[in-house]
């Protein structure tokens, strides 16, 4: 895990150095003569100084320097003991759990269960369900490891292997999620969020299908490389005796909880800090500055209170500070979930929050990071634009079916 989130950083590193390849090409176009590197290098340095003391220094002049670097500091401190530790001990047991469900068969005979489903909600044959459940026990790369294997591609038409990135990414990391919402006592909206997930996740995958058949008609044909494979070849059982199965599957689903732990401390003590630093505002009694965790320049606050009519009426948002949460989670929802404690510390969260937190949360699970290096690995580069805009609309119904449904069981119950 921790090496796939390596190589998620580094497409995603390369993917905008050729961004800024190309600003400096149409630059060079106008000056009609090429620019050195290190002119490139020391442009693109002046631009990054710019926007980084402009942003500190717009906090650190409202909240003066001492208190903003305490704050920074106390805030990723307190992120860090309070919450990661927490998700990263959730994501040992839970990954202890999925693998035990995978070793003894539990996941295949979900796949059974929800096989039916998948061709008239998805258009994906039944062995795609096996992507799903994946995903939902592990993270969004898990659907990209069976894409490549050829006992389960076989059974795909090019354009829905390649929208196979939007269905897998809308269940990743979906039982984490849903534990940590459990924990914290509000296992009805993460139920309903479920639920809204898996509506959004219908909306991005047919999307992303319709996307693509449209520009690109030639994919619709069975993936080439896939003559032979048989479907009941595709095993997650190892060798040995029960007792020694059931070990290494709760040492070894530990593990990848470890790495998946490990892998969300940036996420949350980088995007988070700087996130909530722009949620929350001072602490103190008579509005000024502590220095302590948590406090910031509530800009994304007030910029969502000005139009936060619309969100009331899209998810039920209460607060336009909970637009924070679906922000985040489109980079890394752990990082999303880090910011959910302070939500119900300053009382502003209920269960229909929740509900759109895990619907969105689940749906989204950071695939502004994860879909660029999914569809490269797959082949299909050329189609990352529209991978994003059909999982952006998705997400978007998954938040909005969440808070209507919530509305609903809550005039019939």
């Amino acid at each position: 895990m921790a090496k796939t989130k390596y190589n998620t950083f580094k497409r995603s590193t390369l993917a905008y150095h050729e961004k800024v390849e190309k600003l400096f090409k149409r630059f060079e176009d106008k000056l009609k003569k090429p620019l050195k590197f290190t002119t490139k290098r020391s442009f693109e340095a002046i631009l990054f100084l710019v926007v980084f003391f402009a942003f500190f220094g717009i906090l650190a002049w409202k909240m003066t320097l001492p208190k903003m670097l305490n704050t920074f500091m106390q805030t990723a401190y307190h992120l860090l003991l309070e919450t990661v530790f927490y998700i990263m001990a959730i994501c040992v047991l839970m990954g202890a759990i999925s693998k035990m469900l995978t070793e003894f068969g539990v996941v295949r005979l979900l796949e059974n269960i929800l096989r039916p489903l998948m061709r008239p909600l998805y258009n994906l044959p039944g062995v795609a369900a096996l992507g799903a459940i994946m995903t939902f026990l592990s993270d969004n790369p898990a659907i990209i490891t069976l894409a490549h294997d050829k006992n389960f591609n076989r059974y795909f038409k090019k354009y829905q292997l390649v929208s196979l990135t939007n269905f897998g990414t809308a269940f990743g990391m979906g039982l984490v999620v849903i534990a940590f919402m459990t924990g914290l006592g509000y296992g009805k909206g993460a139920l309903i969020g479920l639920l809204g997930a898996v509506i959004g996740s219908i909306v991005s995958t047919r999307l992303m299908q319709r996307f693509t058949l449209k520009t690109y008609p030639e994919l619709d044909a069975p993936v080439a490389e896939a003559t032979t494979g048989d479907e009941q070849q595709i095993t997650f059982k190892s060798e040995g005796s029960v007792f020694m199965r059931f070990l290494n599957s709760l040492l070894d689903g530990g593990k990848d909880g470890v790495s998946i732990g490990f892998a969300i401390i940036p996420g949350v003590l980088c995007i988070s800090t700087i996130v909530m630093m722009l949620t929350f505002g001072p602490s103190g009694a008579d509005g000024t500055y502590q220095g302590v965790a948590y406090e910031g320049v509530p800009v994304i606050t007030w910029l969502a209170n000005k139009v936060n009519f619309i969100f009331k009426w899209l998810f039920g948002f209460e607060s336009g500070a909970l637009i924070s949460f679906p922000m985040t989670a489109l980079g890394a929802v752990g990082a999303a979930i880090g910011l959910v404690p302070r939500f119900i510390t300053e009382g502003i969260v209920n269960t229909n929050a929740i509900a759109v937190f895990t619907a969105m949360g689940m749906c989204w699970s950071g695939y502004l990071s994860t879909h660029a290096a999914m569809l490269d690995s797959l082949g299909y580069r050329k189609l990352i634009g529209k991978a994003i805009s059909a999982h952006t609309i998705g997400g978007l119904c998954a938040g909005i079916s969440a808070h209507w449904i919530y509305v609903l069981l809550s005039l019939i119950f």
